[in-house]
Formats: C-alpha cells, structure tokens, sequence
C-alpha cells in the first residue's frame, strides 16, 4: 500500500473562513488526507469554553472546498447519531467531495460533552457493541438495495440509502486502541484502523494484535490499512522545542505524557525519522493533528520539506 500523509485538524480556535483557508493550503501542498473529529466541545475538554464547529457540517465544507485529498472525520461517535443517518450523510458527503469520503467510526470518549448535550453515555463495553452493531448496518445501507436490521441497539426495516456512494466501497475506519474487542470489530467489519497519540513501539505491538485477529476471522491482514494520528508540535529549531513542550503540557494536563509519547515533538530534520518509525511499525497512513494555535513555519516545513522526504524515505 502507498503511503498516505494527512493532517488532522480539529475545527475548534478557528474562524471558518480561516479553516477553509487552512484546507486549501493543505490540499494546494498535496496532502492525501485532511479529517475533523467528531466533537460538540473542544478537545481536550475545557467545559466547552472555546468556539468548536459541528462535525457533519464541516465535513460538507471541507469536501466543496478541496479537490485532491481524501477526507473524513477520525472518528464519529456512533451515539451521537443514529447509523442509517450516519450511512446517509456519509453517501452525501462522498457526492459532494466526488467519491474522496472515508468514513471513521468509534465508541467514544468525551463523556463531558455528551453529558452537557443530553447523550447517554453507557459504560464502555455496551459502546463497543454499539460500535459492532454501528458498522454493520452502515455498511450494508451503503452496499444493498434494502437493508432490515435489527440488533440489541439499532433497527432498520427495508431501509433504502439512495444514492448510493459514488465509491462502490466507501472505505469505513474503526479507531481504537483495545486489543480484546475494537481491534477484532476491526478485523470483522473496516477497512481501516486508525490509532491516536501512542508511540511507535506500542503502535508495532497493536498492529500485530490486529494481525492475529485478521487471521482468526480468516482475513488478509494485508488489506487492512492502519493509521496512526500524531501531534503536531514541530518545532523550526530546537531553542522552540522548550515552548513546545509546554504547550503540550498546557494543552493536556494530566493527559501530557500519554500524549507526547505519540506527538510530533522534534525539529523538521528529527521528524522524517520519527515517522518513518510508525512507517516501519506497518502504519499505511499517518496524520498529523493540528489543533490552533500552531506555528505556522513549522506548518510550512513540515508541508514543504518534511513530507517529501518521508515519501522518498518511504519509496
């Protein structure tokens, strides 16, 4: 598989017409991939303090406004919204971006905001189930004529989803990191898994838990893609990497030293080696998550110098 190099960018801090400008010199710069999240309130979480964007709505945008890069949202929260409405705005949003929509599911994590927005929040293996359950039925609505489903969690009766995507498979992402049950829904149901802020070596250890569960479900492990988000705290010269630092540290709290372990803490020149640490650990795809403020030269080197040289590293 070719890799693929995106930027993640969460649609909080920012104006829209900044946000659109942003996917445009993201999508300009060649970049294979541009997703949002699936969130009501920032992340990490603030008590909703900071101005965020709805994730569907975004979507919309950020498809009209590119023309290169894949996109999609790492990852919906399969709770906020029924899955035959989920399957419906995916096949939208595929039409709107002319067939680049990749659609990413999860079991969720932000139980401050669906508790300030009225959204049960049940324990996490019930999500989990959910999240199985979820799959199934976007699948089948966006594969089938008509789809009758009915689960622990979710019904459908002789659903039609019409249009169907432009894609004849619109690729569905599971993101994840646990071993006894996301990644065997992985194995069983995507075409994608794609893990958050961990570092490389434990990225190697997941991916080979995959790989075991492919072959109990008696799948090719190879055609899985794997994706690995990382934090985007480049700095232009190590006199900035203090003052990254501690805006990790800020930003995070308590969550800092889980999350550094899986950020793009380093200079340009350390960067290329960083990712091709994940490269060789078997991630297919790796995306870099923006969350503003960043420093914008840093942006510009990683898009300009950074990620031509992890392609030719990468071959």
């Amino acid at each position: 598989m070719a890799l693929s190099l995106g930027v993640h960018v969460g649609q909080q801090n920012m104006s829209m017409d900044d946000m659109r400008a942003l996917w445009r010199k993201l999508d300009n710069n060649k970049v294979d991939w541009i997703s949002a999240w699936d969130h009501f309130y920032e992340a990490p979480p603030k008590d909703g303090t900071e101005p965020h964007f709805e994730a569907i709505a975004t979507l919309a945008a950020l498809a009209a406004e590119t023309k290169h890069a894949r996109l999609g949202c790492l990852v919906f929260y399969v709770g906020y919204r029924n899955p035959a409405l989920l399957a419906k705005a995916a096949t939208t949003l595929d039409h709107i971006s002319g067939g680049r929509f990749e659609l990413g599911l999860g079991a969720g994590w932000h139980i401050w905001e669906a508790t300030a927005y009225g959204y049960s929040f049940p324990d996490i293996g019930t999500r989990l189930d959910m999240l199985d359950e979820a799959t199934q039925v976007i699948r089948r609505l966006l594969t089938e004529d008509r789809t009758t489903f009915s689960g622990k969690h979710y019904v459908v009766d002789n659903a039609s989803c019409l249009p169907a995507p432009v894609q004849p498979r619109l690729p569905i992402w599971i993101g994840g990191l646990g071993e006894k049950k996301t990644l065997k829904i992985v194995a069983e149901r995507a075409d994608g898994w794609n893990a958050a802020y961990l570092p490389s070596d434990e990225f190697a250890r997941l991916n080979t838990v995959l790989d075991q569960w492919c072959e109990e479900a008696k799948r090719d492990p190879k055609t899985v893609r794997r994706g690995v988000n990382l934090m985007f705290n480049l700095a232009t010269g190590q006199s900035q990497m203090k003052a990254e630092r501690e805006r990790l540290a800020t930003d995070w709290g308590k969550m800092a030293p889980r999350i550094e372990g899986g950020a793009l803490l380093c200079t340009p020149d350390q960067a290329v080696e960083r990712i091709m640490e994940y490269v060789n650990a078997g991630a297919t795809d790796v995306n870099v998550a923006l969350r503003a403020p960043w420093n914008e030269e840093a942006l510009d080197a990683y898009l300009t110098d950074v990620m031509p040289r992890v392609r030719k590293a990468a071959g």
